[in-house]
């Protein structure tokens, strides 16, 4: 019987699956490596785009915030306008007021009262003036209570304008002006 030598043959076949094996080895070694880089690649540009999204967003938001404060700029402004309007509405409202004003001032002014100053704080009126006798003064103060215009006089200060002169006193008294277009008096 002829002999056969088998192990080199085994020892062959070893040797060509441990190639082989550790050729997989390497080559799935190799595919892993490309398959995570492929993810890392992948995620890095997920990434990128979220970040390229968050900064148009972050631009966008900022020209909304330019917007917003530009309207609330305007809505200051168009606030400040109707104050402004509201204000010349009631002074042109009001101007014909001063008229009528004077002219009852005018009207119920008694004979030898003259006046010297008149001056208005908001709807208080000052008088100021000379006038022959008290009684004067007082038939002032009745046609003031009269008036349509004028209401509540108050007499301030009564006294002689000159200590040689007897006969001329200077007056100061205050009274409300009454708003005509609101009905009667308070």
């Amino acid at each position: 019987m002829a002999r056969i030598n088998l192990l080199p043959w085994r020892e062959e076949l070893r040797k060509e699956q441990q190639r082989q094996f550790l050729t997989i080895m390497g080559l799935s070694a190799v595919l892993m490596i490309l398959i995570i880089l492929a993810v890392h690649i992948q995620y890095a540009n997920l990434i990128n785009i979220q970040n390229q999204r968050n900064q148009f967003l972050t631009a966008q938001i900022a020209e909304v915030d330019a917007q917003i404060k530009e309207i609330e700029k305007l809505e200051r402004d168009k606030q400040s306008l109707q104050a402004r309007i509201s204000v010349i509405q009631q002074l042109q409202g009001n101007r014909p007021e001063i008229v009528h004003l004077f002219d009852e001032i005018a009207r119920i002014l008694p004979q030898g009262l003259y006046l010297k100053s008149i001056e208005q704080k908001g709807k208080t009126i000052t008088i100021v003036g000379y006038a022959q006798s008290n009684a004067r003064v007082s038939a002032f103060m009745r046609n003031i209570e009269a008036s349509d215009w004028l209401d509540k006089p108050v007499l301030d200060v009564i006294k002689l304008a000159n200590k040689d002169e007897n006969d001329s006193r200077e007056f100061s008294l205050r009274c409300v002006q009454v708003n005509k277009s609101a009905g009667n008096k308070s």
